[in-house]
Protein backbone atom coordinates (compact mmCIF):
# COMPACT_ATOMS: atom_id res chain seq x y z
CA UNK A 1 0.00 0.00 0.00
CA UNK A 2 2.37 2.35 0.99
CA UNK A 3 4.39 1.65 -2.45
CA UNK A 4 1.39 3.63 -4.20
CA UNK A 5 0.60 6.33 -0.99
CA UNK A 6 4.09 8.15 -1.70
CA UNK A 7 3.70 8.59 -5.26
CA UNK A 8 -0.16 9.65 -4.71
CA UNK A 9 1.17 12.25 -2.08
CA UNK A 10 3.94 13.27 -4.53
CA UNK A 11 0.84 13.76 -7.24
CA UNK A 12 -1.64 15.26 -4.45
CA UNK A 13 1.22 17.78 -3.03
CA UNK A 14 1.96 18.98 -7.09
CA UNK A 15 -1.51 19.81 -8.47
CA UNK A 16 -1.88 22.34 -5.03
CA UNK A 17 1.58 23.91 -6.15
CA UNK A 18 0.11 23.67 -9.80
CA UNK A 19 -2.53 25.58 -8.31
CA UNK A 20 -0.91 28.23 -6.48
CA UNK A 21 1.43 28.86 -9.33
CA UNK A 22 -1.89 29.87 -11.33
CA UNK A 23 -1.84 33.08 -9.23
CA UNK A 24 0.96 34.50 -10.00
CA UNK A 25 0.63 38.05 -11.21
CA UNK A 26 0.81 38.15 -15.19
CA UNK A 27 3.11 40.35 -16.68
CA UNK A 28 1.67 43.08 -19.50
CA UNK A 29 2.20 41.60 -22.73
CA UNK A 30 4.45 44.69 -23.88
CA UNK A 31 6.90 43.62 -21.00
CA UNK A 32 6.50 40.16 -22.12
CA UNK A 33 9.56 38.25 -22.93
CA UNK A 34 9.58 34.75 -22.91
CA UNK A 35 8.01 33.11 -20.68
CA UNK A 36 5.36 34.00 -17.84
CA UNK A 37 6.14 33.64 -14.10
CA UNK A 38 4.34 30.58 -13.33
CA UNK A 39 5.69 28.68 -16.51
CA UNK A 40 9.05 27.69 -15.08
CA UNK A 41 7.26 25.92 -11.77
CA UNK A 42 4.31 24.41 -13.90
CA UNK A 43 7.27 22.45 -15.66
CA UNK A 44 9.17 21.57 -13.27
CA UNK A 45 5.68 20.30 -11.13
CA UNK A 46 4.92 18.71 -14.54
CA UNK A 47 8.33 17.18 -14.28
CA UNK A 48 7.64 15.37 -10.63
CA UNK A 49 4.26 14.28 -11.74
CA UNK A 50 5.80 12.45 -14.47
CA UNK A 51 8.64 11.21 -12.20
CA UNK A 52 5.82 10.21 -9.41
CA UNK A 53 3.55 8.06 -11.77
CA UNK A 54 7.15 6.46 -13.20
CA UNK A 55 7.81 5.45 -9.24
CA UNK A 56 4.21 4.01 -9.06
CA UNK A 57 4.72 1.38 -12.50
CA UNK A 58 8.45 0.84 -12.17
CA UNK A 59 9.00 0.95 -8.60
CA UNK A 60 9.44 -2.99 -7.75
CA UNK A 61 11.17 -2.03 -3.90
CA UNK A 62 10.41 -3.46 -0.69
CA UNK A 63 8.64 -1.18 2.12
CA UNK A 64 11.39 1.39 3.45
CA UNK A 65 12.37 0.74 7.22
CA UNK A 66 10.75 2.42 9.71
CA UNK A 67 12.14 5.90 10.52
CA UNK A 68 15.23 5.99 13.17
CA UNK A 69 15.18 8.71 16.01
CA UNK A 70 17.32 10.79 14.56
CA UNK A 71 15.26 11.48 11.30
CA UNK A 72 12.04 11.83 13.20
CA UNK A 73 14.00 14.32 15.60
CA UNK A 74 15.19 16.37 12.46
CA UNK A 75 11.92 16.35 11.02
CA UNK A 76 10.48 17.72 14.44
CA UNK A 77 13.16 20.25 14.02
CA UNK A 78 11.92 21.17 10.95
CA UNK A 79 8.24 22.00 11.86
CA UNK A 80 9.82 23.84 14.64
CA UNK A 81 11.77 26.06 12.06
CA UNK A 82 8.15 26.54 10.28
CA UNK A 83 6.77 27.70 13.47
CA UNK A 84 9.19 29.74 14.58
CA UNK A 85 9.98 31.92 10.59
CA UNK A 86 6.38 32.96 11.00
CA UNK A 87 7.64 35.02 14.35
CA UNK A 88 11.24 36.15 11.92
CA UNK A 89 12.92 33.99 9.47
CA UNK A 90 16.15 34.44 10.76
CA UNK A 91 15.57 33.70 14.21
CA UNK A 92 13.68 30.15 12.72
CA UNK A 93 16.93 29.83 10.30
CA UNK A 94 19.51 30.39 13.19
CA UNK A 95 17.71 28.01 16.13
CA UNK A 96 17.02 25.32 13.65
CA UNK A 97 20.42 25.65 12.54
CA UNK A 98 22.38 25.40 15.68
CA UNK A 99 19.48 22.75 16.71
CA UNK A 100 20.38 20.61 14.14
CA UNK A 101 24.17 21.16 13.72
CA UNK A 102 23.83 20.05 17.90
CA UNK A 103 21.60 17.12 17.09
CA UNK A 104 23.70 15.84 14.28
CA UNK A 105 26.73 15.70 16.55
CA UNK A 106 29.02 18.83 16.51
CA UNK A 107 29.81 20.00 20.55
CA UNK A 108 32.25 22.80 19.13
CA UNK A 109 31.24 26.16 20.38
CA UNK A 110 32.70 28.05 17.76
CA UNK A 111 30.99 25.99 15.30
CA UNK A 112 27.77 26.21 16.59
CA UNK A 113 28.18 29.78 16.75
CA UNK A 114 29.19 29.88 12.94
CA UNK A 115 26.43 28.05 12.01
CA UNK A 116 23.68 29.53 13.87
CA UNK A 117 24.23 32.93 14.10
CA UNK A 118 27.22 34.18 11.60
CA UNK A 119 25.86 32.15 8.89
CA UNK A 120 22.39 33.57 9.02
CA UNK A 121 23.48 37.15 9.61
CA UNK A 122 26.01 36.42 6.02
CA UNK A 123 22.98 35.42 4.40
CA UNK A 124 20.36 38.29 5.19
CA UNK A 125 23.43 40.91 4.21
CA UNK A 126 24.21 38.70 1.25
CA UNK A 127 20.61 38.76 0.03
CA UNK A 128 19.46 42.45 1.61
CA UNK A 129 22.61 44.16 0.80
CA UNK A 130 24.08 42.91 -2.29
CA UNK A 131 20.78 41.10 -4.51
CA UNK A 132 18.59 43.67 -2.70
CA UNK A 133 16.28 41.35 -1.74
CA UNK A 134 13.75 42.07 0.73
CA UNK A 135 12.83 39.58 3.65
CA UNK A 136 9.49 39.53 5.45
CA UNK A 137 9.26 41.36 8.06
CA UNK A 138 9.75 39.86 11.82
CA UNK A 139 11.43 40.23 14.96
CA UNK A 140 14.69 40.90 14.39
CA UNK A 141 14.23 41.64 10.53
CA UNK A 142 12.18 45.02 11.65
CA UNK A 143 15.48 46.31 13.64
CA UNK A 144 17.30 46.35 10.49
CA UNK A 145 14.13 47.79 8.24
CA UNK A 146 13.29 50.34 10.50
Amino acid sequence: MSRYAVPAGIIVFCVWAYWLSTQFDRVPPILKRGMQPEDFPQLVIGLIIMLAVYLIFRDDSKAPEPLTRMVQMTIGLLIGFLLIAEIDLFLGLGLFAVSLTALWGERRAWALVLVGIVAPVAVFFLFDGIFEVRFPRGLLTNFWYE
